[in-house]
């Protein structure tokens, strides 16, 4: 006896709560709060045995084979040629820059200050999307400015003075990732979580390669304290934070879809004292109230223009909006 069109409805309601931006996008924000915050130290403890572009390259492939392969088997299609080389694209532009340099910055600046300087990339957001019609609106604008002026009160101390070369790499980082994203939300990229195995398999080629052909070589003895900070970053910042970014990039606005470089330094810099012994000084206190200042502006800020969810014209980590 079949189902009745009534019957099927009332027992897949339960379910339709769990697909709900309402509730996906702040679980979403959660993690990339708490997991990219803490993916800095993650860095950090890794470095000491891999070399910065190889470690970005084996967690990437590492995250992205195990990915690609697990979609496949539950019957995922595999992306179209042109929505591999749109992924290859933005995986360069947002893991092979954006989070390979991160990895060489950290070899000369501590990791909480890394998620420090990277917080200006909302702020490169803001100017690319902005340069496709869609500027923030008066108060995610005065979010951002607010966050701004954190990120300068923090660059007041000398905790980048050190190293001019790690803070352009930051900076350069930040750029990268933020015009990524804003351009891949306008090209046709794979759909749903296979966007973010395409782009880590990508990006790990070009980090792999660029670190060979630098002189990085394999450790033949890794610690066992680096290689469990590997696992950490595949795990957990690749696959499940980078997920969650990509789905807060489809369903959210811009600014509070870059929201997370303003929450994540706090929790990068705790995480360094608690755990790595770095120093927290007076500016950086500072400039993190200013910072979170910000970022409260920004999530309340869901003022007209937000995309609808339900939208046929957006995907995954591209589209319209």
């Amino acid at each position: 006896m079949s189902e009745s069109p009534a019957s099927t409805t009332a027992a897949t309601a339960p379910l339709r709560p769990l697909h709900d931006p309402r509730l996906l996008i702040p679980l979403a924000l959660l993690a990339l709060y708490v997991i990219w915050g803490s993916t800095y130290l993650g860095i950090h403890f890794a470095l000491e045995s891999y070399p910065p572009f190889l470690l970005a390259g084996t967690r990437f492939l590492g995250a992205g084979i195990a990915l690609y392969g697990f979609l496949r088997w539950r019957g995922m299609a595999a992306p179209t040629a042109l929505q591999w080389r749109y992924a290859a694209f933005t995986g360069l532009l947002l893991l092979g820059m954006g989070n390979g340099l991160v990895c060489y910055a950290e070899q000369r600046v501590g990791s909480g200050i890394a998620a420090v300087a990277v917080a200006s990339m909302p702020l490169f957001a803001a100017l690319f999307t902005g340069l496709y019609g869609q500027w923030p609106n008066r108060r995610e604008s005065a979010g951002l400015a607010i966050g701004f002026a954190g990120v300068i009160v923090l660059n007041l101390g000398a905790s980048l003075s050190g190293s001019r070369l790690g803070a352009l790499a930051l900076l350069v980082a930040a750029m990268c990732w933020a015009f990524g994203s804003a351009w891949s939300r306008r090209h046709d990229m794979p759909q749903g979580p296979m966007n973010t195995a395409a782009q880590m398999l990508c990006a790990s080629v070009a980090l792999l390669l660029f670190g060979f052909f630098s002189g990085e070589r394999m450790p033949a003895h890794p610690s066992l304290h680096a290689t469990l900070a590997l696992i950490y970053l595949a795990v957990f910042g690749s696959i499940i934070a980078f997920t969650a970014y990509l789905y807060v990039l489809k369903h959210a606005r811009p600014a509070l879809a870059t929201s997370y470089a303003y929450v994540n330094p706090p929790v990068a810099v705790l995480l360094g004292i608690l755990l790595a012994g770095e120093h927290l000084g007076s500016y950086d206190l500072a400039g993190m109230a200013v910072i979170l200042l910000g970022v409260m502006v920004i999530t309340l800020a869901k003022g007209r223009g937000s995309a609808a969810p339900s939208s046929p014209r957006l995907r995954f980590g591209g589209g319209a909006r």
